[in-house]
């Protein structure tokens, strides 16, 4: 493996692996970093590329932005709950830290808006709501 195609492989695992944190740390996105890594292994293994688009957990996060689907309404909300629920939960631990307390808020908003923001996907539920 030339140094090119170590330096993007090591490259797109620090991504994937900050994209995984992501998903438990509520001030870390998860899709930006998911999608630099896929851009790192297609550079560097296609194996590690075809692996993280296949992935029952990421898969769609790509294929969504790939075809330029939007993101499921579903998925929206709960991202906002979570959200919000690991704002919440570390507002309650840093309770005498006022400005990270409104730091915190800051960021809840802006990312609420975010991803409020992105174009949607009518999930099967609303289909089907709708068809009735």
């Amino acid at each position: 493996m030339e140094l090119k195609q170590l330096l993007f492989l090591s490259l797109g695992t620090t991504f994937f692996g900050i994209g995984v944190a992501g998903a438990v740390l509520p001030l870390l996105p998860i899709t930006p970093f998911i999608l630099v890594s896929v851009f790192c292994f297609g550079r560097s293994s296609k194996k590690a590329e075809m692996w993280i688009s296949n992935n029952r957990y990421f898969g769609s996060y790509i294929e969504n932005y790939k075809n330029k689907k939007g993101v499921p309404l579903n998925i929206k909300l709960k991202s906002i709950i979570f959200l919000w629920i690991m704002l919440i939960s570390s507002s309650v631990i840093l309770s005498n830290q006022i400005y990270l307390i409104i730091l915190l808020a800051i960021v809840g908003i802006a990312v609420t808006a975010h991803i409020m923001l992105l174009k949607s996907t009518i999930d099967k539920f609303q289909s089907l709501v709708n068809s009735s």
